[in-house]
């Protein structure tokens, strides 16, 4: 593999800090809260949905390198009408640009790369993630089922496995619950989950609240989280 490619560029998006303030799109205070979270250096995967928001919210200075599993290292900013190149996509088959110094490969060694432990966080969705970390994202019991993807070799390849999911279904229900209902994607592999109301982390004694997003209460948390947690609002903040 050739050198790191260089750094992601937001151009003039807002920061994620700033997002996370002034925004009223949820997945949108999500994603910003989630790249956040990482951290000079680190090689990142990106899953589809919310994760997807993450680039155009990296600052210009940070220095994380973007790895999607279709095959490229050095994923940068979705590119303008003028940049787009049809042979340039991610694995949600959605345009991007390639940085320079970016290296291609085959979908073979990206996978080696994931299951070697070469990639050091993964940002995913989840429909489901239990209170043990547990998580499931890949199939909704009746319905359609259009295959895990990459997901199960994320979730247990990457250093760090970061969740940033809506705190409900669509229905209401919650989406942190005590055990999964749905098919699993792989057990206890959650290490950050973020939702639109606050970052939850898994610690030796149990899952924990540590942040409040937005206008949300502790209440309001307690009202949509089905999972036993506990609360440390004084340990990890923005």
């Amino acid at each position: 593999m050739c050198d790191r490619p260089g750094r992601t560029s937001r151009g003039e998006a807002p920061t994620a800090r700033e997002a996370t303030r002034v925004s009223t799109d949820p997945k949108l205070v999500i994603a910003a809260r989630a790249a956040l979270e990482l951290r000079a250096g680190e090689v990142v995967n990106l899953g589809i949905g919310i994760p997807n928001l993450i680039p155009s919210l990296l600052g210009p200075d940070t220095d994380v390198y973007l790895h999607t599993e279709n095959g490229l290292l050095g994923v940068g900013p979705r590119p303008s009408e003028a940049e787009l190149d049809a042979d340039l996509i991610d694995a949600a088959k959605r345009p991007v640009t390639a940085l320079p110094g970016a290296s291609y490969f085959d979908s073979a060694e990206s996978f080696a790369m994931i299951r070697g432990g070469h990639v050091d966080v993964a940002v995913l969705g989840a429909l489901q993630v239990s209170g043990g970390g547990d998580i499931a994202n890949w199939a909704v019991p009746g319905k359609d089922v259009l295959g895990v993807g990459g997901a199960m070799d994320l979730v247990v390849g990457a250093r760090r496995v970061i969740v940033t999911m809506t705190a409900t279904s669509s229905s209401g229900e919650p989406k942190l619950v005590g055990e999964c209902t749905y098919p699993l994607t792989a057990p206890a592999a959650a290490d950050v989950v973020i939702t639109d109301l606050g970052v939850f982390r898994f610690r030796p004694e149990g899952l924990v609240l540590t942040e409040l997003l937005g206008d949300a209460t502790l209440h309001a948390v307690a009202a949509v989280t089905a999972a036993p947690y506990a609360v440390d609002l004084d340990g990890v903040g923005v």
